[in-house]
């Protein structure tokens, strides 16, 4: 997704504990598992049909329902996650990695990953008031950028 800066150390191969993880579960690391675990490495915060298109650049015969039903098993497997950037399709990334938040722009679109670290106020909030488990890893804070607001700015 544009906007989404990449984590440092990120490639396009799947990280070696998936096909051990996957056999641990009682599955194989088929051809297609293997694409659209490299596909939602490389992509980072891609929608289902991004993933796919990332996949058929290698296998054009792949369809949409295999890439659905491989996000969808991979995501009960803990090995991907799912946010909503907005009122689109979810997004998957990698469970390897850091944990973060989405800020994003209404405006531009711009999404930007900050440290799960800076919920933590009102994560705690919420737990000691509400006795409620926050789970951040969905959580999408959106407004505006610092180049839209000076945008506004010098239109203003």
């Amino acid at each position: 997704m544009p906007g989404v800066p990449r984590a440092p150390g990120t490639d396009a191969e799947a990280p070696p504990e998936w096909p051990g993880a996957l056999r641990s579960a009682g599955y194989r690391l088929t051809p297609q598992r293997q694409l659209v675990l490299e596909a939602v490495t490389a992509r980072r915060h891609a929608t289902s049909e991004e993933i796919l298109e990332e996949v058929r650049q290698t296998a054009v015969g792949v369809n949409i329902s295999t890439v659905y039903r491989t996000l969808e098993l991979l995501e009960e497997l803990g090995l991907v996650r799912h946010t909503h950037l907005g009122h689109g399709a979810p997004t998957y990334h990698a469970a390897t990695d850091q944990a973060h938040l989405h800020l994003v722009c209404r405006d531009c679109g711009a999404v930007v990953e900050v440290p799960s670290t800076v919920a933590d106020p009102l994560v705690g909030a919420l737990e000691r008031e509400y006795d409620f488990q926050t789970d951040v890893a969905h959580f999408a804070i959106f407004g505006r950028c610092r180049q839209c607001r000076s945008a506004q700015q010098d239109l203003g």
